[in-house]
Order: C-alpha cells, then sequence, then structure tokens
C-alpha cells in the first residue's frame, strides 16, 4: 500500500506530521492510499481515535481526502506538494497544446509601463501608511466595473484571481463548509477548496455555465458558497449567458445567505458580454483578474463586494502582505490608459483559433465546446489512452481528469499559440484518430 514507506509516531500531531512531510518530500505520492485507521493504530500501538484524530487534521489541511469505504489517500493535487510533482511533462518534439497560457505575441510591452511607474514612484515615493489602492486604478477599475454591471461596492487590489477567491473564503467559512464549484473547473480552485479545509460539491457545466439545477441543488444540501466563472470558463471555454444570469439568480435569491463568488479572469480576451450575479446574495466577491490579458507575472486582480467581504479582505491583507505593489498597479494603470493590448484584436484571435479547431474537429465528427477564452474542452471516453495516442502522434494535452470531480472524461486543447491553418488541420486529425475505435482482430 505504502511501498517501503513506514508511517511513524505516537500522538495525533506526530502522526500528521510525518504523512504530511512523506507527501511533501515526495515519499507518499498523489493518489497513494494510506493505510486503514485500526490498521495503522496496530501497527503504531496507538488508540484507533489516535489515528482518526491524525487523518482529520491531514483532511483539513487539505493532503489527505477521505471516500467512506474506499478509504483514504494522498489528494491528487495536495497542499504540500509543490506542481512540479504533478506537471505533465512534455517530451522534446512533441508540440504543447496542453498549458493553458496566454499567446506571448498577443501580450503588451511591459517596459514602458513600468519605466513609467518607476519614474512616479521616484517623485512620489509610497511609504508605510499610504493607501493601499491606487487612487487612479480604483477610479478606472469601477468605471469598467459600471459598465459592465457589477454592482457598487468597496474596492480592493489582490494578488491575482485566486488569492482574491482564497481571501474571500477565508473570510466567511469554516473547516468542514461546502462549497459548490464547477465540474469540470478551474484546477488551482478545486485544489484550494480542500486546501482551506472545506468540502467540494460538483455543479455541472455547460457552454452557458454552471448547470442550474446542480447548483440548487448544492445550495439546497447545504453548499455554504458558490464560485462562478463569468466568462473563458477553464477548461471548457463556458461563459454565464443572459438566460442562464436570471435562471441563477433566482436560485441565489432562494439561498440569500449563500457567498457568491464570481471569477472573470477572462476579462482583456473575450468579446463576450458580462452577466453578472454579484449583488443577488447578502454577501458577495466579484474578482477580475489582468493575467490572462497582460502576463501572468502581473499579480493583479481588483475585488469588489459587499462592505463586510471586502472589508474583512482588506484587513486581514493588512496584518499579511499589508497591499500590492504600488509601482505594479501604477503600471497597469499605464496600460489601461495606452490602451495595449487590443483587447478586441486579441479576443477576436484567440476566437478565431478556438472556431478554427472547433469547426475542423466537427467536420471529423468529434463534439468540442470553446465558447469563450483560450481553451477548447474535448470530451473523450478514455482520458488515459486519448492523451497516450496525442501523445504518441506529436501532441500534449491536458487530461481532464485534472480539471474533474466526478464529470465525464475529457481532454483540455490550449489553443492560444496554436497557429491557423495546417497546423490546426494536423491536431484535428489527430484527435479524431485517438477517438477512433481500434479494428476488431480477425482471428482465423
Amino acid at each position: 500500500m505504502l511501498g517501503e514507506y513506514r508511517i511513524e509516531g505516537r500522538r495525533a500531531a506526530d502522526i500528521a506530521a510525518n504523512i504530511e512531510r512523506a507527501v511533501g518530500s515526495g515519499a507518499l505520492e498523489p493518489g497513494q492510499l494510506l493505510p486503514p485507521m485500526r490498521q495503522l493504530a496496530v501497527e503504531l500501538g496507538v488508540n484507533p481515535n489516535t489515528v482518526a484524530a491524525a487523518y482529520r487534521v491531514l483532511r483539513e489541511r487539505g493532503v489527505i481526502e477521505t471516500a467512506g469505504r474506499r478509504g483514504s489517500r494522498v489528494r491528487p493535487a495536495p497542499a504540500t506538494t509543490g506542481r512540479d510533482l504533478v506537471r505533465v511533462d512534455v517530451p522534446e518534439g512533441v508540440r504543447d497544446v496542453s498549458d493553458g497560457n496566454p499567446d506571448p505575441a498577443l501580450l503588451p510591452p511591459l517596459a514602458p509601463a513600468f519605466a513609467a511607474a518607476a519614474a512616479r514612484g521616484d517623485r512620489e515615493p509610497v511609504l508605510y501608511g499610504d493607501v493601499a489602492v491606487e487612487p487612479e486604478l480604483a477610479r478606472t477599475a469601477r468605471a469598467m466595473l459600471d459598465a459592465d454591471g457589477v454592482p457598487d461596492g468597496p474596492l480592493a487590489v489582490v494578488s491575482g484571481a485566486l488569492d482574491g477567491v482564497e481571501r474571500v473564503l477565508a473570510a466567511h467559512l469554516r473547516p468542514g463548509d461546502t462549497v459548490a464549484v464547477e465540474d469540470p473547473g478551474w484546477r488551482s480552485a478545486l485544489d484550494l477548496v480542500p486546501a482551506l479545509g472545506l468540502r467540494t460539491a460538483g455543479v455541472g457545466v455547460d457552454d452557458e455555465g454552471p448547470v442550474v439545477d446542480d447548483v440548487r441543488r448544492a445550495l439546497r444540501d447545504g453548499a455554504r458558497a458558490l464560485i462562478v466563472t463569468a466568462r473563458a470558463q477553464n477548461p471548457t471555454g463556458a461563459a454565464v449567458s443572459a438566460t442562464r444570469a436570471r435562471a441563477l439568480r433566482a436560485v441565489l435569491r432562494e439561498h440569500p445567505e449563500t457567498l457568491l463568488i464570481e471569477d472573470d479572469h477572462g476579462h482583456g480576451i473575450v468579446d463576450l458580454p458580462l452577466h453578472p450575479l454579484a449583488g443577488t446574495t447578502g454577501h458577495w466577491a466579484f474578482v477580475r483578474s489582468v493575467a490572462k490579458a497582460y502576463g501572468p507575472d502581473l499579480r493583479l486582480a481588483v475585488l469588489t463586494g459587499d462592505e463586510v467581504t471586502v472589508d474583512r479582505v482588506r484587513g486581514r491583507q493588512r496584518l499579511g502582505p499589508g497591499w500590492v505593489s504600488r509601482l505594479l498597479q501604477r503600471a497597469v494603470v499605464r496600460l489601461w490608459a495606452d490602451g495595449v493590448p487590443d483587447t478586441r484584436a486579441v479576443a477576436a484571435a484567440y476566437g478565431r483559433r478556438r472556431e478554427l479547431l472547433t469547426g475542423a474537429l466537427a467536420e471529423r465528427g468529434v463534439a468540442a465546446h470553446g465558447r469563450s477564452g483560450m481553451n477548447v474542452w474535448v470530451p473523450v471516453p478514455d482520458e488515459t489512452g486519448v492523451v497516450a495516442s496525442l501523445l504518441h502522434a506529436g501532441w500534449a494535452v491536458a487530461p481532464g481528469a485534472r480539471f474533474r470531480l466526478n464529470a465525464p472524461p475529457g481532454i483540455r486543447i490550449t489553443v492560444s499559440a496554436l497557429r491557423e491553418g495546417e497546423e490546426t488541420e494536423r491536431l484535428a486529425d489527430a484527435v479524431a484518430a485517438a477517438l477512433r475505435p481500434a479494428p476488431a482482430r480477425s482471428y482465423v
């Protein structure tokens, strides 16, 4: 079960620490089954309640997961494991369409914006006690949010979308609470929720966003929070439509105590209108990141919400990092003011690449989803076989297991750097071939 590794410890804290260190070092791998509690208690010579307490601590820390009679195992992406241990290795010579990154050619040059921000910083250095949010950024961001129909509310600046999501969840929820998440959904969010000691309840996703009946069921069953991707949903490309937004608002009004978190990381790379759900419940947050349009290293997102939520986020932020660099904020303001990149052109480029691939797949009888953003989701019957077949054919795609809880299998293809024309056709040919049933063997 554990190979050569032997768990040690007499107290619950020691047992938990021993397992956590083993997971962090790689001695215990993601997905590895742990001994039943009674069996481990016998091996260690301790009371079964001691092992149960250790396992409970590990669950709350996001290290292990328990599935009833199927036992406890190391999470597929435990909070203690470095990402290099769970990444997809792409062999030399294989075309990588798995990484989810934007096209570097569509990102704006940063040097002029940072030079201007640095020059201003020399003239007006930011000191301890200064405001955390650049006033000009607050004004510009608020105008953008107003134009998109996001309700008025106080504003904070956080270090990216996931930082904002984490801070909002921590501001309201406690270990053991359940969060409704999209399934399939953003891998980082699926990892973050259990790492905070929270439980996940998957809700299905179609091209128009979260499935209404699934959301209703999750909230009725006690989920205290709901995370929704507004546009460019990862991995499916879903975008919440006007019709779906109305239906989701109606469900949320039935559960006004729900903590609603909307993620609009696709702002700047999509040409579909926003249909926000924000403001439907008492506690809500809307997070808008700049990473996809301006570059992943710009760790900045604007967060707005109800007064209590934003106040708690700001308060906890003051006790930790304090604020997101005003130098970075000023650089983003300069990028916005200069109108770079041309977000309409960027959205059109990604849209064209998605449509070319989904169209080519449709011509070959392969269904695919990609309404917005930079990814295409292809349902498949056997992820392992399809991923292996495509790798053999020279294409690295992301296996859907990285994005799923209980959703049917699929693969994610990132189109951001996909060259239009022959390369798209070759990829579509490879996907179709990987999905084609193997010919039956004839025995004479």
